[in-house]
């Protein structure tokens, strides 16, 4: 939750140089769906990836594609504004809950980047969040995982009935 408009806040999402200082940097228009994007946070040279937006209704709602076909990673950020406070909400729909429960503490480094970019503080180091938090999150997915074959279990008995 930030303490800004939310219009302030969509540019850390909608504009390349407020984007590449805590995530990465694109080209190409939002509106064509059409773009390009290359992750910096990670340091070093990553390679630029394809992304096709899905839905752009800014300043409130991204969706969209991330990667090759057929390997991409939908990705998600919705923005809502109540009392001059922005509360962002980002997500990446996962394959498989307990095979990429590392990406827990990633997305934790890159959210607490936003912050951190946003209020003008030093960026977070990466050595803070992996390995400190990667069991964390493999637990945490390993009882998600748990419980969804549960209820998906049950439901299909009382389906069955």
């Amino acid at each position: 939750m930030f303490k800004a408009p939310i219009e302030q806040v969509w540019t850390y999402f909608g504009r390349s140089p407020r984007l590449a200082e805590w995530l990465g940097e694109f080209t190409g228009s939002g509106a064509t769906g059409a773009v390009k994007f290359r992750l910096t946070a990670d340091g070093g040279e990553a390679e630029w990836q394809d992304v096709t937006v899905m839905e752009c209704a800014a300043p409130h709602r991204l969706h969209a594609d991330v990667g090759p076909a057929g390997s991409s990673h939908r990705m998600f950020a919705h923005l809502t504004e109540s009392s001059g406070h922005t509360t962002v909400t980002v997500g990446r729909r996962l394959r498989s809950v307990v095979e990429e429960a590392d990406a827990g503490p990633r997305w934790d480094y890159y959210l607490d980047r936003l912050v951190a970019a946003h209020d003008h503080k030093p960026l977070p180091e990466w050595s803070n969040y992996v390995p400190a938090m990667t069991e964390h999150y493999r637990t945490l997915c390993r009882e998600l995982d748990r419980d969804l074959r549960s209820e998906t279990a049950a439901a299909r008995s009382a389906g069955g009935s």
